[in-house]
C-alpha cells in the first residue's frame, strides 16, 4: 500500500507539473489509484523502487504507456485471389424498437444458424424462414457510453482527412457513422473516464477545435431473438449460411421486397448499441449486385464495363470505411449501392466477366475511383469538394465530347463566367438529362430550418441564430464548385465550406450553383433561388456522361482515361497497391 501511494503521489505531481497551468478536477486524480491497481500485475505493483513515467503532453496530445496499453498493429496482407468483402447490408438493426428481418432459404435449400450457447457452439438447421425480431431489454443497471467526438462531417472523405490530421498530432482516432460521419478518439485507447477527460481538456486548452464529450446513458438496449422449432434464441452474434450460398433478406412484410444475397450473413453488434447484418461475399459476386443498381442494365456495353472496373476499384480502395464496426463497406450511396442479386442481368454480368480483375491505377496504386450521377457539365477536383490532398487524376474536365469551353481561359472561378456556363444548355454529354440543369426556389423559413438543423448536428456555436439576413457565394474553384458561402444572421456571420453547403440546405443537388435573392413582390426578403447543375459531388466519372460517350462509340478504356487523365487499367495483382 505504501508503494502504491508513493506511485500515485508521483503521478499526481507529474500531472500537475506538466499540464502547464490547466485546472484538473481532483476527483479525476482519485481514479488513478484504481487505474494503477488494474494496470499492473500484483507482483509488479509490489516491486520495491518501482518507477512510473506515464504521461507525456505535447501541445495537443495526451499519450500514456500502461493506461493506454498501446501496441503496434499492421493489417494482414490482402488475399487478392478469392477475396471476400464484408458489406453492411442492414447497418443499425434495432434502432427502431420493433424492427424485424426475415431470412429465407431459396427453394430446396435450408438455413444454418450458428451461434454460441454458453461456452459451446450450437448450429440449428431449418427449411423454414427465420424472423429476427428486436425487443427493448431493460438493463439491471444503467450503462454509460461516452466518446470524445473530434468532428462531424457530411462525407467519409472529409472525415478521413480530419482523422489524418489528428493522427499527425499523435492522437489515436477512429471514424464512425452513428448518423453523420464522425471522428472519435479511439475507444479502446481512451478507455476510461480519466483518459477521455484529460484528452478533452488538453485539446480544448490547445486548439480552437469544437470537440466535445458525447455521453449516453442506456437504461435499455435492443435484443435480437428468433424462434426455431418452437424455441426462442437470443445470442449477440449469429452466423447464417445455406448449402447453396443464397439467402433472401426481407426488411418488410411484403414477400416481393425480399432481396437475394450470395455468400454468408453475420448479425453482429456495432458501435451504437444496435446490430449490423453483414454480407460476406466474393468481390466479383458483389459487383453483380452493384453495377445494375449504379448505372442500370440498359446502359451501352462500354459504359457498363467502365462502371464494373470503377466499382471494383472503389471497393478495394475503400475497405477501411467501417473498421469501427468490424465490416468494410455499406450498401447505400455513402459507399456504392449494393442490393444483392435481384437486379443481376445477362448484360451487366457480361460486363463484369469481361473486365474480371481489372482496376484503374495511377503509378501502380488504385485510384480514388469516385464517380457520380452527373457532373453538370464539368468534373471537379478532389479538393473542390473535400478537404485533403488533390489527386493528380481528379481534375476539372469539360464533360462534353468536344472541347467547346476552354476552362483555362474562361475560368469558372469567375462568377460571371460561371453563371454564363450554368445557363449554357447544349453540347454537353448530359444535356438531355433532367437533372443536368435545375432551378429551385426556397423560402427563408425553410432555409433557416435546414441550416439550424445542420449547425446543431455539428454542435456549432452559430446554431442559435433566429433569422438569416443575407447569403452570398464568396469563393469558387476552377471547376465552379462553391468553396465558401457566407451567411449573415441576426447574431453572427460565418462561412460554409465545400460539401457543407449541400448538407446545410435541402435545395441544391450539388455545389455547382449560384443563388439569387427573391422578394416575391414584397419589400422584405422572401427566400432564395438555387440555380445550378448536376447531381452529386461531380468528381470523376459521370454515369450519365459515360453513357453518352459510349453511344458515340467510345470504348471503356477511352471513357475511363477521359474522366481520370493519366491513369492506366491493369489486372489486379499482389503488386497493386491497395
Amino acid at each position: 500500500m505504501r508503494q502504491k501511494n508513493r506511485a500515485t503521489k508521483q503521478l499526481e505531481n507529474q500531472l500537475q507539473r506538466r499540464i502547464k497551468g490547466q485546472t484538473l478536477d481532483y476527483s479525476l486524480l482519485q481514479l488513478l489509484e484504481t487505474l494503477l491497481l488494474a494496470c499492473f500485475p500484483v507482483g509488479v505493483r509490489h516491486q520495491v523502487g518501482m518507477k512510473f513515467s506515464f504521461w507525456r503532453f505535447s501541445h495537443t496530445v495526451l499519450t500514456t504507456f500502461c493506461l493506454l496499453g498501446l501496441t503496434a498493429a499492421s493489417a494482414p496482407e490482402s488475399n487478392i485471389q478469392g477475396m471476400e468483402l464484408k458489406i453492411g447490408i442492414v447497418q443499425r438493426f434495432g434502432e427502431q424498437p420493433t424492427a424485424k428481418l426475415q431470412l429465407e432459404p431459396i427453394k430446396g435449400d435450408r438455413l444454418k444458424l450458428k451461434f454460441k450457447a454458453g461456452n459451446k457452439q450450437q448450429t440449428l438447421v431449418t427449411k423454414n424462414p427465420v424472423k429476427l425480431e428486436t425487443v427493448m431489454q431493460a438493463l439491471p443497471q444503467s450503462a454509460v457510453q461516452e466518446v470524445v467526438v473530434l468532428g462531424t462531417y457530411r462525407t467519409f472523405e472529409t472525415a478521413e482527412d480530419a482523422a489524418n490530421k489528428w493522427r499527425s498530432q499523435g492522437i489515436e482516432v477512429e471514424i464512425a457513422q452513428p448518423e453523420r460521419w464522425q471522428v472519435w478518439a479511439k475507444r479502446d485507447v481512451y478507455s476510461t473516464p480519466l483518459l477521455r477527460r484529460l484528452l478533452l481538456q488538453n485539446i480544448q486548452a490547445s486548439t480552437k477545435e469544437k470537440v466535445y464529450l458525447n455521453t449516453k446513458i442506456w437504461k435499455q438496449v435492443p435484443r435480437v431473438s428468433w424462434v426455431v422449432d418452437g424455441k426462442r434464441y437470443s445470442p449477440d452474434d449469429l452466423e447464417i449460411s445455406t448449402d447453396k450460398n443464397l439467402i433472401r433478406v426481407n426488411k418488410s412484410e411484403k414477400p416481393e421486397n425480399a432481396r437475394l444475397y450470395a455468400g454468408r450473413l453475420t448479425l453482429q453488434p456495432n458501435a451504437y448499441r444496435t446490430y449490423t447484418l453483414v454480407n460476406q461475399v466474393p468481390l466479383e459476386t458483389y459487383l453483380r449486385g452493384v453495377v445494375p443498381y449504379e448505372i442500370g442494365t440498359d446502359a451501352p456495353t462500354a459504359a457498363l464495363e467502365a462502371q464494373a472496373i470503377l466499382a471494383r476499384t472503389y471497393a478495394l480502395r475503400n475497405l477501411r470505411r467501417f473498421a469501427a464496426d468490424n465490416y468494410q463497406l455499406c450498401a447505400d450511396t455513402h459507399c456504392q449501392v449494393y442490393y444483392g442479386l435481384n437486379g443481376a442481368a445477362a448484360k451487366t454480368d457480361q460486363a463484369i466477366a469481361s473486365t474480371r480483375g481489372k482496376v484503374v491505377t495511377y503509378k501502380n496504386e488504385l485510384v480514388d475511383a469516385l464517380y457520380s450521377s452527373t457532373t453538370g457539365g464539368v468534373t471537379a477536383s478532389f479538393s473542390d469538394v473535400w478537404n485533403g490532398d488533390d489527386r493528380p487524376y481528379l481534375r476539372p474536365v469539360l464533360d462534353a465530347p468536344t472541347n467547346f469551353w476552354n476552362l483555362s481561359k474562361q475560368s469558372l472561378a469567375d462568377e460571371n463566367n460561371f453563371q454564363k456556363f450554368i445557363n449554357t444548355q447544349q453540347g454537353f454529354n448530359e444535356s438531355k438529362w433532367d437533372m443536368f440543369r435545375w432551378h429551385k426556389e426556397t423560402s427563408l423559413k425553410d432555409i433557416t430550418k435546414d441550416l439550424q438543423k445542420f449547425l446543431q448536428v455539428k454542435n456549432s456555436p452559430y446554431a442559435k441564430f433566429k433569422t438569416i439576413q443575407a447569403m452570398a457565394v464568396v469563393k469558387r474553384s476552377e471547376s465552379g464548385r462553391i468553396l465558401e458561402l457566407a451567411v449573415k444572421t441576426d447574431n453572427s456571420t460565418f462561412v460554409l465550406h465545400k460539401d457543407e453547403v449541400r448538407s446545410a440546405f435541402a435545395a441544391p443537388r450539388s455545389t455547382l450553383f449560384y443563388i439569387e435573392p427573391l422578394n416575391k413582390g414584397k419589400p422584405e426578403l422572401w427566400g432564395y433561388a438555387f440555380i445550378g447543375g448536376g447531381l452529386g459531388h461531380g468528381v470523376g466519372l459521370s454515369q450519365t456522361g459515360a453513357q453518352n460517350l459510349a453511344k458515340l462509340g467510345w470504348s471503356s478504356p477511352k471513357i475511363l482515361q477521359f474522366y481520370y487523365p493519366g491513369t492506366q487499367i491493369q489486372i489486379l495483382s499482389k503488386e497493386t497497391k491497395l
